[in-house]
């Protein structure tokens, strides 16, 4: 097994990489952070999860001139979801060098406190191509410094209408920068999209894509108009606690959401359409397991740090083999075992067809009449979330939140799950048996020494 000390880092980060747990490099990082160093362009296919931040991020830091207090690597996310998980991760690799800022820009949020944030400069920004551009319009960044750009998921902002978007910003960037593309699929748009803006990159695939052993794939053939039936009979079958069930569009999301709650089952649906509040409210319920079944659109879904996902349900079969690898790939991670099934009604078996002849194996089907015959039995999540009327802004940190609960409301800590923060608000998971109580105290008491509004979220 290789080790990150062959590829000539500083001792601060290999030092950095050992405190983080990076044992080994990942096949990404091994093929790609050589070049990433080398300052050479490179364009890679890899699939989320499998180490590609670390792969381009270690060069990054690297690179960086810390004393030079301008904007020297951009990092652009096609949502902003993946932006807060790229920076995070960022920050992390930047505890090797010292006073190095990261910096997140995304839309759907006040631009006010971000122009402030840029006034007193920043080394790396990470952000998504439509608030990137507010800012270079209006001035407050400026990118003549950059030394490194990359595209993170570039085939999912093309699919999202950021080509000329992302033209706009790469024409911004000074000719002699280093250009590193990351993509889970091969389009042709983004082969042309590398042939404008590299030069001469290497090609680094990362082989991951050939199907996770982990991961158990069903396929069942169901007849027109019943496949919000067939999730169901699903659900009921396999109780799972995470699940994702992946729709084609907009409409079918909020229909499907809809037909699984009036049924009793706890489902969300994640799609473009939602604005960025009530987006960040589902994403904390569905990650902090307040919600157990989360009905999202490819887009929508893309760039999520879902760490524990029994189980992926295609409502009907993804637009390619790529797309369904993806949808895929998000469960059985991290060693679990994971359970993916596809439901196809006879107009769609012709895309089975062509993803058994790209994968080069049959399909294993399962007994559509015995899982129809699955008596109904919603999954009831484990915890219920508050919302804090408080946040970042208001100096509130997640010990307050937890004080206020374990001390004056009498919450025992391990009724307390997960506690997001954000800049106006901040969510909280607790036990079920304990929210109504949790809700009452909060109301009645203080969380920094002043009264809050809290609700259910």
């Amino acid at each position: 097994m290789p080790s990150f000390k062959e590829f000539g880092l500083s001792p601060a980060m290999v030092s950095n990489l050992e405190q983080l747990g990076f044992e080994h490099p990942t096949e990404i990082q091994a093929k790609a952070l050589p070049q990433c160093l080398a300052r050479r362009d490179v364009i890679a296919m890899a699939q989320t999860g499998s180490g590609k931040t670390a792969a381009f991020g270690i060069g990054l830091v690297e690179h960086l001139n810390p004393r030079l207090f301008a904007v020297q690597a951009l990092i652009l996310c096609p949502t902003r979801e993946l932006a807060d998980q790229v920076s995070k991760a960022l920050r992390e690799l930047a505890r090797a060098r010292d006073n190095v800022k990261v910096l997140t820009l995304c839309g759907g949020v006040s631009i006010g406190p971000q122009i402030g944030s840029l006034s007193h400069g920043a080394h790396i920004v990470v952000g998504t191509p439509g608030r990137i551009q507010d800012h270079l319009r209006k001035g407050t960044l400026t990118l003549d410094r950059v030394g490194t750009v990359v595209l993170d998921e570039a085939d999912r902002m093309l699919d999202m209408g950021f080509e000329d978007a992302m033209e706009d910003i790469l024409g911004q960037t000074p000719e002699t920068r280093q250009t590193l593309m990351f993509s889970a699929t091969w389009p042709e748009s983004i082969r042309k999209l590398s042939a404008r803006y590299q030069q001469d990159p290497v090609d680094v695939r990362a082989e991951s894509g050939q199907g996770n052993p982990d991961i158990r794939e069903l396929f069942y053939e169901i007849s027109p108009g019943a496949t919000t039936d067939a999730v169901m009979a699903l659900l009921s079958k396999h109780q799972p606690s995470s699940c994702i069930v992946f729709c084609t569009t907009k409409q079918q999301c909020d229909e499907m959401a809809e037909g699984l709650s009036q049924r009793g089952f706890s489902a969300l649906p994640l799609h473009g359409d939602l604005e960025q509040r009530e987006r960040d409210s589902v994403l904390v319920r569905f990650g902090n397991q307040s919600c157990s079944v989360l009905v999202a659109t490819d887009v929508a879904a893309r760039g999520l740090d879902i760490k524990s996902l029994p189980l992926v349900i295609n409502a009907e079969p993804a637009r390619d083999s790529e797309v369904h690898t993806h949808r895929v790939g998000r469960t059985g991670r991290a060693g679990e075992q994971g359970l993916a099934i596809t439901l196809c009604t006879p107009s769609k078996g012709h895309k089975i067809s062509r993803l058994e002849s790209d994968r080069g194996r049959a399909a294993e089907w399962g007994d559509t009449e015995a899982l129809m015959a699955t008596p109904q039995q919603p999954v009831y999540p484990a915890m219920k979330t508050l919302c804090i009327a408080g946040g970042r802004k208001e100096k509130v940190r997640p010990g307050d939140v937890l004080g206020a609960l374990t001390g004056e409301a009498g919450i025992p800590g391990s009724a307390v799950g997960k506690i997001d923060l954000f800049d106006f608000q901040c969510f909280v998971a607790i036990d079920k048996d304990y929210a109504a109580k949790a809700l009452k105290r909060l109301e009645s008491g203080r969380v920094k020494g002043r009264k809050i509004r809290v609700r259910y979220a």
